[in-house]
């Protein structure tokens, strides 16, 4: 597709809009969503509960659009959170909806956004939590139903448990033949080794920085497939086991492929092969054969290489491994509730949630809606609109507009034609269906959501209303429109200054105990620790004692583990002392703080103009902390090789962080102090 001349280009915000996701289609949540919306609502009507079935499928399509690709286990976690925060806001909004006035009512919608739009600075789990509780106080309030609260909340958390049930009970196409149990998580693992594998290709080239970048997405997505909720501390199967071996695998080679990528120099095909196998053999769970060994030429080579023969070993025998996880305090958990982001992004839910009730309880006193019974569409329309995490702002707003008339126009051609509650019923199946599918483009979703709403509520008993919630809808764009631009006490960006914040002190921990690490003494060296040359029991310098070639050729290809002593080894990734664990923690800490950086940093700067200025200057500091933790990477590499950190490490390392002290004070945040000797 030609480039259009610069003069032609889109702005950002505009760009964003037009933007969608690509990538196969999800057939087994497609038929998860077939499955859960429809037939609930077929049996609810068949059982004369109707209203009850409105409320479960509605709790089934917030389900749908939280089942995203990952493992079953943490599938339990990212749907069933947000279900009970749905649960609890439908009590609280019916309760508050029947007991009070339209006034206090507002105060309490109001407070109710302020709490839920805090907890959404937490993270990705807990910003679904708010969103469902918002959902369920504006259904609940806003759609009158025969059913006390607590029968409301019991049928939304039926409706979503339905889904979660299905995401349990059904296999993935092509694992019927095997243990499909952890067929989320044997995929994620196999990622991080194509990952790895990809970064080797594009040593040296331009793609080294994307691909890099790219294998960070890949380890965070195994690391909360694995880490998913359990009933046991740690993995009671031998095939979960197994994996999480597998994975703790993947960190050496993943270590020494970002500091093969810093030093920027090509490598042979050759040392792609080996991961690529590996990644395969997680897939088929099967042993890995012979792996071709790389060329040990250079530190990150020769960590390359011991990686690769740990990782048949752990491949060969299996047992267990740790994830290599900082697990989040409640401390945490309270800073981020009560810090800048959750205190702006708070004001500005409630805001938003409060102002939309209030004027959606205006128009239905006043009758705008006609004889309609039901004003919860314009609160959760809100709610919706002011969520940052599903896209920058003017972007949500066109999609949401967009989309709500395609779905309401399509809507209202098929009630002319279909029949109730049968036509609607089978509407509602197939909007489920396309739920998955539509996750890729907001506008899209918006379509298949309001195709599938409108529907539920005519079963429901609801005359068509397709008029009425484009309305309604245009009148929610406006009203965040406005909020999102209001001054807000505090300094704005506090979303951005947060994740950037975190990925600092990250980024400067895990310096810190590279270097604490090349200062403690070493066993199996010969004089102080850092001398240069000093072998060290383990290491690159007696690869002898740890490996079995068939020739003695650097490119030999390698057979498995056979042969190979099993005599502990320190020092090396196969028995990771404590230093080296904690690095490897600390680094998946970095890096995946850095990714959630860049993730809130790239969606801010395709706000509007008026908004994207306010985090000017945090790509760049983001740009700079990325190349602090790959240059730590680095040394910490040539550190196991050589017992030190080289000049030319502690040379990069110096003018990397010269470079970081401006744009950091620029963004308002503090630099660390760091133990690093001249």
């Amino acid at each position: 597709m030609p480039r259009l001349p610069a003069a032609l280009h889109l702005p950002p915000w505009l760009a964003h809009a037009l933007r969608s996701q690509r990538g196969p289609v999800p057939w087994s949540a497609v038929t998860r969503g077939a499955l859960s919306a429809g037939p609930l609502l077929l049996v609810a009507v068949g059982t004369g509960h109707t209203s009850l079935g409105v409320v479960a499928a509605i709790a089934a399509m917030l389900a749908g659009i939280n089942d995203r690709p990952g493992s079953r286990r943490a599938s339990v976690k990212r749907i069933g959170m947000p279900a009970l925060g749905g649960a609890l806001g439908m009590v609280i909004g019916t309760y508050a909806g029947q007991g009070t006035g339209a006034v206090v009512l507002t105060v309490i919608l109001t407070v109710v956004g302020l709490v839920a739009g805090a907890v959404s600075a937490i993270g990705p789990v807990a910003s679904a939590v708010g969103t469902q509780v918002l959902v369920g106080s504006a259904v609940g309030a806003g759609m009158p139903l025969p059913e006390p609260g607590w029968g409301r909340a019991l049928a939304f958390l039926a409706g979503a448990g339905w889904l979660i049930v299905l995401r349990l009970v059904l296999p993935t196409p092509g694992s019927l033949t095997g243990d499909f149990r952890f067929d989320g998580e044997r995929q994620a693992v196999a990622g991080v080794y194509d990952a790895v594998a990809e970064l080797l290709d594009a040593v040296g080239g331009p793609e080294a920085i994307r691909r890099r970048a790219a294998l960070t997405a890949a380890l965070d997505h195994a690391q909360d497939a694995l880490a998913g909720p359990r009933l046991r501390r740690y993995a009671s199967s031998s095939a979960e086991r197994r994996l999480h071996a597998q994975y703790a695998a993947a960190l050496p080679l993943a270590e020494a492929a970002t500091a093969l990528a810093w030093a920027g120099e090509a490598v042979s095909e050759r040392a792609s092969e080996g991961p690529r196998r590996l990644a395969a053999a997680v897939r088929g769970n099967a042993h890995t054969g012979p792996l071709p060994a790389p060329s040990r030429s250079a530190p990150a080579l020769r960590a390359l290489d011991d990686a690769l023969l740990h990782a048949a070993e752990v491949f060969d025998q299996g047992g267990g491994g740790d994830l290599h996880t900082r697990p989040r305090t409640a401390r945490d958990r309270l800073r981020a509730v009560f810090g800048s982001a959750g205190r702006e992004y708070g004001l500005r839910v409630a805001l938003c949630f409060g102002a939309s009730a209030a004027v959606a309880q205006a128009l239905h006193r006043t009758q705008w809606y006609g004889q309609h019974e039901h004003w919860y569409w314009l609160p959760a329309t809100a709610v919706f609109l002011v969520k940052p995490d599903l896209g920058p702002l003017a972007s949500r707003v066109l999609n949401r507009a967009a989309g709500t008339v395609l779905g309401a126009l399509l809507f209202a051609g098929f009630a002319a034609v279909l029949p109730r509650p049968e036509g609607l019923i089978a509407l509602v199946a197939l909007s489920g269906a396309l739920i998955p599918v539509a996750t890729r483009h907001f506008a899209a979703q918006t379509a298949v959501v309001t195709v599938l709403v409108l529907a539920l509520v005519m079963v429901g008993g609801e005359p068509q209303a397709s008029a009425g919630r484009i309305g309604e809808t245009l009148l929610a764009c406006a009203i965040v429109l406005i909020v999102g631009h209001l001054p807000m006490p505090g300094q704005r960006g506090g979303g951005v200054r947060a994740r950037l914040a975190a990925a600092n002190e990250a980024a400067h921990a895990y310096l810190t105990h590279v270097l604490d690490e090349a200062d403690a003494p070493r066993i199996g060296t010969s004089g102080a620790p850092g001398t240069p040359g000093a072998p060290r029991i383990g290491t690159s310098g007696t690869p002898e004692a740890r490996r079995v070639e068939t020739s003695d050729a650097p490119d030999a290809p390698r057979v498995g583990t056979s042969g190979i002593p099993d005599t502990p080894r320190l020092g090396t990734p196969g028995t990771p002392s404590d230093h080296r664990a904690t690095r490897w923690t600390l680094r998946r800490e970095a890096y995946r703080t850095l990714a959630e950086a860049r993730t809130a940093i790239s969606l801010a700067a395709h706000e509007l103009p008026a908004l994207a200025r306010h985090t000017e200057g945090a790509d760049e500091v983001a740009d700079i902390l990325e190349r602090l933790v790959d240059t730590t990477t680095a040394c910490a590499v040539h550190l196991d090789d050589t017992g030190q950190i080289g000049p030319r490490h502690r040379e990069r390392l110096a003018a990397v962080l010269a470079e970081l002290a401006g744009p950091v004070e620029r963004v308002g945040l503090r630099l660390p102090r760091t133990p690093l000797a001249g």
